[in-house]
C-alpha cells in the first residue's frame, strides 16, 4: 500500500503543481504521522473521507472547508475570479487540507486559533 500511497501523492503533487522538494516534505510527514496517513491512505482507496483522525478537534474535512472559505473570500476581495482562476484546483485543495493537518499537528494551537477566527465571507458585514 505505500508504493500505491506514494504514487498518488506524486500525482497529487503534480496535478497541484508542486515541485519535488514539496513531494520530499509531504511524504516523510506523511509517513511519520500514522493519523493523517491513514486518512490519505482511506482517501485514495474509498474517494471519501475517514474523518476519525482530529488535530485540535479538527478533522481533514474542517481543514478542507476552512481553506475553501479563503478561497471564497480571496474571490469576494478581488471582485473577479480572474485573479485566481487555474490557481486552485480540487487536487491541489485535497493535497493542501492533508499538508495542512501535518502542520497542525506540529502546532496544533496556532492553526485552531486560525480556523476559529478566520471565517471567510459567509456572513454579513465581513468587509
Amino acid at each position: 500500500m505505500e508504493e500505491r500511497a506514494y504514487q498518488w501523492a506524486q500525482a497529487l503533487c503534480s496535478c497541484a503543481g508542486e515541485d519535488t522538494d514539496f513531494l520530499r516534505r509531504f511524504w516523510t510527514a506523511l509517513l511519520q504521522s500514522e493519523g493523517v496517513y491513514r486518512e490519505f491512505v482511506y482517501y485514495l482507496e474509498h474517494e471519501t473521507f475517514l474523518c476519525d483522525y482530529k488535530v485540535a478537534g479538527y478533522s481533514v474535512v474542517d481543514i478542507m472547508v476552512w481553506q475553501i472559505d479563503h478561497f471564497k473570500a480571496n474571490l469576494d476581495l478581488s471582485h473577479s475570479g480572474a485573479a485566481y482562476a487555474g490557481g486552485h484546483n480540487g487536487d491541489r485543495m485535497l493535497l493542501s487540507a492533508f499538508d495542512t493537518m501535518l502542520k497542525m499537528e506540529r502546532e496544533p494551537e496556532r492553526y485552531a486559533a486560525s480556523m476559529r477566527s478566520e471565517t471567510g465571507t459567509d456572513y454579513p458585514d465581513k468587509y
